[in-house]
Formats: C-alpha cells, sequence, structure tokens
C-alpha cells in the first residue's frame, strides 16, 4: 500500500469509527444498477418488461443479418445475458438483405417480433425496406421456434419500417413509419387499430410530416414511433433527422379520453426533447422505447454514440450502443428528458428532507440547494479510494468534477487534480436511514460532518443534523 492509499484507509477507517450514525444507520451496500452504454452496438433498442418478472432486449446489430434477443432479471442484467438468435435473413429474395429494428410484443397471447428487411444485391434496391413480423411457437421466447408470420399489409406499398404495437382503451393499435406517395419526405408517422398482428382494422391516419429545421438535419425523417401512457395523455416520441449526431427525439401529445386517430388529437412539440450532449460525450441520441426499472419507476431506453465524427455511412457504423436512464416528469406532467446522462453508473437525485425543493444541483461549478434544470441535479456516484464503503459524487455535466469537503464547513466543486488533499477530501461514505428512508453522506475528510443544504447553499453539517439528509431519487 502506497503512502497515500494508506492514509486515505486509517482516515477512512477513523471516520467510520467515529461517526455517530453507526448505532442508527447502516453504510448502504450499492444495489447492481445499470451502467451505460448498458450493451455495446446494439442499435434500435428496446426493452420489454413482461409480467414474467423477466426484461427483454431486442435491437439491430451492425451486420444487420439477424433477429437477437437477450432476457434477465434485472436491467443491469442485460449487459451481460446471453442472447439468442431467432431467426436470419433469408438467402434470397426480398427478406435477404438488412433486417432492422426489432420490436418485441404478446398478441393474442402470442410472442411476436415486428422487423423491417428489404433484399440483398447492392443499390438502391437494399433500400427497398417492408415491414414483417416473425411468432414464437411456445411460451418462451429464448427457446421456442419462430417462424416468418408475413409480411405488414401498409396502406402503400413504399419504404416503411419502425413499427410499435400499444393497446389504448382495449384496443390496440400499430404505429410505424412510411414514405407517402406525394409527400416529398423519407418518412412520416402514422398510426391504426390492429384487426391482426399484419392487418390494419381501419384507414390509418398520418400524425406528423416532418418540417422543422430539427426533423430535417440531413434527411426528412420522423421514424421510431414509442407511446407511453402517463398522466392523463398519452406520449409518442419519435426519431428525426440524419443518423449522425443531429439524430434526436421529438414528441407527440394527445390526452387520454381523445379520439387518437383524429390527427388534430396530438400536439407536436416544436423544440426536440432530446438531442447530443458535447458535456456527456452522448451523440446521436433516438429510437428509443420505454420500460421500469425494478421499483417501477420509468426508464427511458435508446441507443447513442461516445463520439461525433463519424467516417462513412453512419448506417453502418457500429457504435450506436443501447444506454438507458431514468425518466422524470415536469410539474405539469410532462416527460422531462433532460439530456443523455454519458456513460457509467446512472446517475441519481437528492433532494433535502428538510425541503424537498431544495435538490443537490449546480450552476456552472458552483453548488448549490434548489431545481434548475434537470441535468444539473443529476450526480454519479462512483467507488471512492478511501476503502470498499467510500464513494465520491459527480455532476453528470462536469464528468471530471467532484464534491470536496472543506475543512471550513464548505463544499465545492473541483477538477481532480490526482493530488493527496483532492484524495482525502472527496471521499465520502453513504449511509441509509431505514425509517426516514433517507441518505447521508458522511465526510471521510471531516470526522463528523456531512453534505447538507443549507439554505440556498451545500455545506457540511454535523452528520445528525436534520439538514443532512437527503431523499434519493
Amino acid at each position: 500500500m502506497n503512502p497515500i492509499d494508506r492514509r486515505l484507509f486509517l482516515a477512512g477507517t477513523a471516520a467510520l469509527s467515529a461517526t455517530p450514525l453507526i448505532a442508527r444507520t447502516k453504510a448502504e451496500v450499492p444495489t447492481p444498477t445499470p451502467l451505460n452504454p448498458l450493451v455495446k452496438q446494439r442499435a434500435d433498442a428496446q426493452v420489454f418488461h413482461h409480467e414474467d418478472g423477466h426484461y427483454y432486449l431486442t435491437g439491430s446489430v451492425p451486420e444487420y443479418d439477424r433477429l437477437v434477443l437477450r432476457r434477465s432479471k434485472t436491467l443491469a442484467g442485460l449487459a451481460t445475458a446471453e442472447e439468442a438468435v431467432l431467426w436470419r435473413h433469408e438467402k434470397t429474395g426480398p427478406l435477404s438483405g438488412f433486417i432492422w429494428a426489432p420490436e418485441l410484443h404478446q398478441i393474442d397471447g402470442r410472442w411476436t417480433m415486428y422487423f423491417a428487411a428489404g433484399p440483398s444485391g447492392g443499390g438502391e434496391d437494399v433500400f427497398r425496406i417492408r415491414t414483417y413480423a416473425i411468432v414464437c411457437d411456445g411460451p418462451d421466447p429464448m427457446t421456442g421456434r419462430w417462424k416468418l408470420l408475413g409480411q405488414f399489409q401498409a396502406p402503400w406499398d413504399s419504404f416503411n419500417l419502425d413499427s410499435t404495437s400499444f393497446v389504448h382503451k382495449g384496443r390496440r393499435y400499430f404505429a410505424w413509419a412510411q414514405r407517402e406517395p406525394g409527400i416529398e419526405t423519407n418518412s412520416n408517422l402514422y398510426i391504426a387499430p390492429l384487426a391482426s398482428p399484419l392487418k390494419l382494422a381501419a384507414r390509418a391516419t398520418r400524425l406528423t410530416i416532418p418540417t422543422l429545421d430539427w426533423e430535417t438535419g440531413g434527411y426528412k425523417v420522423a421514424e421510431a414511433p414509442a407511446v407511453l401512457h402517463r398522466n392523463g395523455r398519452l406520449f409518442m416520441t419519435y426519431s428525426a433527422s440524419a443518423t449522425d449526431a443531429r439524430y434526436c427525439l421529438g414528441l407527440l401529445t394527445a390526452p387520454e379520453d381523445a379520439d387518437i386517430m383524429d390527427p388534430d388529437a396530438w400536439v407536436k412539440s416544436q423544440q426536440p426533447v432530446f438531442t447530443s450532449c458535447r458535456e456527456t460525450s452522448v451523440y446521436g441520441p433516438g429510437h428509443n422505447s420505454f420500460t421500469v426499472d425494478e421499483k417501477g419507476r420509468d426508464i427511458l431506453v435508446y441507443h447513442g454514440r461516445d463520439y461525433e465524427a463519424i467516417k462513412g455511412d453512419p448506417l453502418f457504423n457500429p457504435d450506436r450502443h443501447t444506454r438507458v436512464q431514468r425518466l422524470y416528469y415536469k410539474a405539469d406532467g410532462t416527460p422531462d428528458f433532460g439530456v443523455p446522462v454519458g456513460n457509467g453508473p446512472l446517475p441519481e437525485r437528492f433532494a433535502s428532507a428538510v425541503d424537498p425543493r431544495a435538490l443537490l444541483a449546480h450552476d456552472g461549478t458552483r453548488l448549490i440547494a434548489g431545481n434548475p434544470s434537470l441535468p444539473a441535479t443529476q450526480f454519479r456516484q462512483t467507488a471512492g479510494r478511501a476503502g470498499p464503503q467510500s464513494i465520491m459524487l459527480s455532476p453528470i455535466l462536469l464528468p471530471d468534477h467532484y464534491l470536496l469537503a472543506g475543512k471550513d464547513g464548505s463544499v465545492t466543486l473541483a477538477r481532480d487534480d490526482r493530488s493527496a488533499d483532492f484524495a482525502m477530501r472527496s471521499q465520502f461514505v453513504r449511509f441509509s436511514d431505514d425509517r426516514s428512508n433517507t441518505v447521508r453522506f458522511v465526510s471521510i475528510a471531516v470526522t463528523g460532518k456531512a453534505l447538507a443544504a443549507v439554505g440556498k447553499e451545500i455545506r457540511l453539517a454535523g452528520s445528525r443534523d436534520a439538514t443532512a439528509r437527503w431523499i434519493a431519487d
């Protein structure tokens, strides 16, 4: 053990033995948390949480030649879960080329996977993309035999892909992207009720055409719809623009009691709701789905790259990785997507137990107790350097900065300079109090002190003070 490590270890041991919290609370044992990227090189990501308790994940593979599926009892477990190949493209014909954007559903008691496919042979013909489905012959989609069900009977014989299905008011609907003859776009969004997995029960409704600047970067695209029913409304996300760093999410919103086949019931966001973020180094976030975590909280699933510059056609770049993060809501009940949170453990938010409006937050490099914006209140916990129970806290927008405790009671954000002083002052121990359902962050460098919301400031207070209790979310 080198001198710095030994000093940290001894300081950490002393802090743990000295803190009065030990008798009342316990050092929190971290539960498995998803790490981003969750699965590398899986684009067009969908995670399906089934009533059997499993999470199922599928997505486009870089070779675009097969349909895959993996499952796990936990979200985090999807990262290492064994992957099954359900179906491969055919040797010749209309399904012999690219395989795109699979989605898994259970319809009428059968496992069904929608996907888009085109013929091989090169040239423009490979983009003669149409939507198809395969079905499983048994109750277990991982071990059952899958066979081709057929082609989706779209309104026009034209480019279509990215289908999804959902049930609203007891009726099953289908939403997808298609190029409509006579409209000079790459794809628009459509919706219709389903009579059967591949046949519509009524005439399709066009929901939106890409016309705004953020929908038409490189290509005029509205694709990959995903539906979420929350807070008295239906929210339909969709992806827009080229699949490089301009790729982003838009949002359509309709009241839950509206006629969702009426295009006027849906309101389009005039700005994208989820875009590339240079601070967190995630580019081209899109083609999302929704699921819930083990606590029932909404999770956004999407793909994105770790870098901006792409060599060659972005469609053939393999590094669109599956990512997940918490989905929060604004005061009016609409989703707050924030920004792509970047690589590493999922961040959390911490609200003062004394005043829930005062969150651990930052304004640039200044720590504050407030709620300026979602990204400014998201902090990532990583393993510390003073033993197995020590942790460090870092804001997602400043991933090279960490909270630093001062002997004078101050708490600052500072870039890691790799010094012994920084290594000591950046170390905290997280304690959970089961009775109050709160957490505390006890400083290792300043004995008996913990992070606290004091007015509009973040400072150190006595580790037993009410201001040092936080509600984690």
